[in-house]
């Protein structure tokens, strides 16, 4: 059996009481990276083993891990933040558990997306999530694509490259289509920056940048 457990994207107390139930029922808790969610764990006084499962190991030790849950192992996959598969390993490893019938269940839970789409003021009612864009290869012509798409568009992204790819934007969108930028989601210094992709590219040149980022663009209308 495994589990795909999401976990807060900020405030810890954003995690479900039956998240909490799994976590301390499993045998293994995969983790992509074992020092940050010790912190979570720690907090909720869950004392499980721990091992590390991220993008630079999944292939090495898929092998092992179904060895393990065919043996009857129960697992549960956490990533550092939201749920797993978004932007995060997973897919590996749930892909090759249906293939040999171990059972995958997911719970719901924290996703940074969700909160900065619905509170960037745009249309949810169609959207498209392209979780971080490629740094080179296809970069342009991903964004001249995009730039014709009449949905709603999501993007992650780092705050070192937050104004490298809001210049972006503005050259193949425009400066004047509407977007929001939203970081520190549930924590305390959280903020959400409305408006054209140029009063959003000035906001963020005039200050220190930290936290995840969540970039939210309107369709073309």
């Amino acid at each position: 059996m495994l589990y795909i457990v999401p976990t807060p994207i900020g405030n810890l107390q954003d995690i479900t009481l039956r998240a909490l139930d799994v976590l301390k029922s499993v045998d293994l808790i995969l983790a992509e990276d074992t020092r940050t969610s010790s912190k979570l764990l720690n907090h909720y006084q869950i004392t499980k083993p721990l091992s590390p499962y991220h993008q630079h190991n999944e292939h090495q030790v898929l092998q092992h891990l179904i060895n393990q849950l065919l043996q009857g192992k129960i697992m549960a996959l956490i990533s550092d933040a939201g749920t797993p598969g978004i932007s995060d390993p997973a897919f590996l490893l749930v892909r090759e558990c249906i293939k040999v019938g171990i059972k995958v269940e997911c719970l719901p839970g924290a996703t940074a997306f969700v909160p900065a789409l619905l509170n960037s003021g745009l249309p949810a009612n169609r959207f498209s999530f392209e979780g971080f864009l490629p740094l080179k290869k296809g970069r342009q012509t991903l964004f001249k694509k995009l730039a014709e798409d009449e949905r709603t568009l999501i993007f992650y992204e780092s705050p070192v490259r937050l104004i490298r790819t809001l210049n972006d934007l503005i050259e193949y969108f425009g400066p004047t289509r509407i977007c929001s930028v939203s970081r520190e989601l549930s924590k305390m210094f959280e903020e959400n920056v409305r408006g054209t992709l140029q009063e959003v590219s000035d906001h963020f040149k005039e200050k220190t940048v930290k936290g995840e980022i969540v970039i939210i663009v309107a369709g073309k209308n």
